[in-house]
């Protein structure tokens, strides 16, 4: 039997949650040791799924950073209190699982990554892509050399419209004051991936997008501010009763700390919490569409189109090179590979390249802990570095910029 990762959750809303699960189903590699939420309801019942014992319970983030309490330390906290954290752990000797945007703050990354250089430890930001079935398989054909000279990169990102209101208009990712733009939120993961098949690093981004939809002046007059109060709340496809008091919405689970479920429970916190406001009147900021376009030293330009107007989520992408092309749609399930000169047409269906539906992003969630145990055991080098992870942010911080400044070109580093 090999070494148990002894380990404490920082923040355990969803993405935390996530990642306790996928270690709970990995008893011989991990123990979940401890616990801190400064939600005490949700900190005492998921102590009670993982087992955590009522004195490493914390609510009181300095109380839980007096002492190292495990091996691993996951941050799952809000986008802005990453870096402190993570360099408060790095001082007291945690390997890290970061999730993702590292930060909103140029100069917050920075001193992140001096940190890493001064203490060491192992730092594994969860850019969750790289480890999916689906994108791994892009990654082999890409390196394999069959698509020629890469040349484009071409990448649209849905977000399913219940997933914008739920997390971009009503949700905790609503305003970039107090979180993050939407561009480094949302889509650091495809930057990340477009950074990785380009294999080079970003020299310049032009941007264009805003918040046009989401605002005071689209709310229908017949409205109200809040939904279960609206006349339109059976016929409004933005209704917050019409999608959360469906089961498979995963949203469900986030606005109430009732267990189980009901849709009791859900109804009640959206009498007056903030998922039960009209999208149309929140304090929400952040874009609803905005597109990117890339320049890599090596010469690849590459396009990310990101929209809050599809009723289905998953990407959409073409890679462009001199012998070929490569298509690839999760929702229609389908990798396809195109040779110039020939008929060829190769395909595969993403569901059967692995194990998609045992766990979050494609089955590449319970990747992503594995290799982090690995990574600790000193047994595999991660897939991403620290370094790489912040090439997406730095493309994203810049693209915001440029969005901001209708479309102006910015230099990055």
């Amino acid at each position: 039997m090999g070494k148990i990762v002894t380990v404490s959750i920082l923040g355990i809303g969803q993405r935390g949650v996530a990642y306790a699960n996928e270690m709970k189903k990995q008893p011989d590699k991990y123990q979940i040791v401890s616990i801190c939420d400064i939600n005490k309801e949700r900190l005492t019942f998921r102590s009670l799924d993982y087992g955590v014992k009522e004195e490493n319970q914390f609510t009181n983030e300095k109380e839980f950073f007096r002492e190292k309490r495990s091996d691993l330390l996951v941050i799952a906290t809000q986008d802005r209190d990453h870096v402190y954290q993570a360099i408060k752990a790095l001082e007291l000797g945690y390997d890290i699982l970061l999730e993702k945007p590292i930060s909103p703050i140029k100069e917050d990354i920075n001193r992140l990554l001096e940190a890493h250089k001064k203490y060491g430890g192992k730092i594994l930001v969860c850019h969750v892509l790289r480890y999916s079935p689906c994108f791994e398989k892009v990654k082999e054909i890409v390196d394999s050399g069959v698509l020629g000279q890469i040349m484009v990169i071409d990448d649209i990102e849905n977000v399913q419209y219940e997933h914008q209101s739920h997390s971009f208009v009503r949700g905790n990712w609503r305003n970039d004051k107090e979180t993050s733009p939407m561009i480094l939120q949302k889509c650091c993961h495809d930057l990340d991936l477009i950074t990785w098949y380009a294999n080079s690093k970003c020299q310049r981004v032009s941007s264009f997008g805003d918040l046009s939809f989401f605002k005071k002046e689209n709310q229908p007059k017949e409205a109200s501010d809040r939904c279960l109060e609206c006349k339109l709340v059976d016929s409004c496809p933005y209704s917050a009763k019409n999608i959360y008091i469906k089961d498979e919405f995963w949203g469900r689970n986030i606005i109430t700390d009732v267990r189980p479920v009901t849709n009791e429970a859900v109804l009640e916190a959206l009498k007056e919490g903030p998922y039960g406001r009209c999208v149309f009147a929140c304090d929400n900021n952040v874009v609803d569409h905005q597109v990117v376009n890339l320049s890599f030293e090596n010469g690849v330009t590459a396009s990310l189109r990101m929209t809050a107007f599809m009723d289905r989520s998953g990407r959409v992408m073409n890679i462009f090179g001199t012998n070929g092309d490569l298509y690839i749609n999760e929702d229609d399930d389908i990798i396809e590979l195109r040779i110039f000169g020939t008929h060829e047409r190769k395909k595969w269906s993403i569901h059967e390249l692995g194990d998609t539906k045992s766990s979050a992003h494609g089955g590449a969630d319970a990747q992503l802990i594995k290799e982090m145990y690995d990574a600790i055991l000193g047994n595999s080098d991660c897939k991403s570095s620290l370094e790489l992870s912040c090439e997406s942010h730095l493309i994203a911080l810049a693209s915001e910029e440029s969005r901001k400044h209708k479309g102006q070109v910015v230099e990055i580093h």
